[in-house]
């Protein structure tokens, strides 16, 4: 899970994530990483204490949960590895619309994130074509949003549905 603390809350952002296993600061500012077992429901349970105690999450600005992951040392490297982590979600876009959504974090000026999206964006857009079920991107509401964070060299990918992303604000996606 990659978190996002709120500014001057970075101490309470790790005591508040510590509780669901280790949580290690990284090179980049006020961003934190959490291994968990089951990152969605860690993120479940953030969202019904946070319903009963708004002010409990005041220390998180984000929270995304990695469903798939992979480790890249270039752009080249992101671009071969990528498309193979987002095709899985095939299936369950057919005939839907989407659009992905990169939170980059390092490889600045090497590697661009909208470019990023667009490349998987575009992936995923043959893919449905080649099955019969053809995909729409689109920013206005979508289906569904296609998370990709990466924290340096290590990404993580999942998939919300317009209903998860309305349950969970912690996820902040677009």
């Amino acid at each position: 899970m990659v978190a996002t603390a709120r500014q001057g809350r970075f101490a309470g952002a790790i005591r508040l994530l510590g509780g669901w296993g280790p949580v290690s600061r990284t090179e980049y500012y006020n961003v934190l990483v959490l291994r968990a077992d089951d990152p969605r429901a860690v993120l479940g349970e953030l969202t019904r204490m946070g319903e009963d105690a708004p002010d409990l999450l005041a220390p998180l600005a984000r929270l995304v949960p990695a469903d798939r992951t992979f480790d890249f040392r270039n752009r080249e490297e992101f671009e071969a590895r990528a498309p193979d982590a987002v095709l899985g979600w095939v299936e369950r876009l057919k005939g839907r619309s989407f659009h992905v959504r990169m939170h980059r974090r390092g490889f600045r000026k090497r590697m661009s994130s909208q470019e990023e999206e667009q490349l998987l964006d575009a992936v995923l857009l043959r893919a449905l074509e080649e099955v019969g079920a053809p995909g729409r991107v689109t920013f206005e509401d979508p289906d569904y949003v296609l998370a990709v964070e990466t924290v340096g060299g290590r990404a993580g990918l999942s998939l919300w549905t317009r209903e998860e992303r309305a349950r969970h604000p912690l996820l902040g996606l677009d």
